[in-house]
């Protein structure tokens, strides 16, 4: 079994930062894409930023420049650092894997449980 934690949501100022970090444990064999998402009520969850195996990383429009994805291989785990908040970033926000748990396996996707953020004065 594979198990994502997501931890650092919180309320905060417009203005403000947080760094979430996700991390996964279990039967891991290999992680491809890290990504995070984001939700709010009546919405789709929609990309907030990718990274690569090989660190190749991608944004949402609405969080590039304020926004950074990075993540720590040996750890298995993915941040999301993000500043300059604004009251349109409220959400939850969940953290998705690519994992293989044997080679001989076909890749999934794995899902946090989430982790809300609201950035309200």
């Amino acid at each position: 079994q594979v198990q994502l934690v997501e931890s650092g949501g919180g309320l905060v100022q417009p203005g403000g930062s947080l760094r979430l970090s996700c991390v996964a444990s279990g039967s891991i064999f290999s992680i491809n894409v890290m990504g995070w998402y984001r939700q709010t009520p009546g919405n789709q969850r929609e990309l907030v930023a990718r990274i690569s195996s090989v660190g190749t990383t991608s944004y949402g429009d609405s969080v590039k420049g304020r926004f950074t994805i990075s993540r720590d291989n040996a750890k298995n785990t993915v941040y999301l650092q993000m500043n300059s908040l604004r009251p349109e970033d409220t959400a939850v926000y969940y953290c998705n894997m690519g994992i293989k748990t044997d080679w001989r396996i076909r890749e999934a996707d794995y899902w946090g449980q989430g982790t809300q953020v609201t950035v309200s004065s």
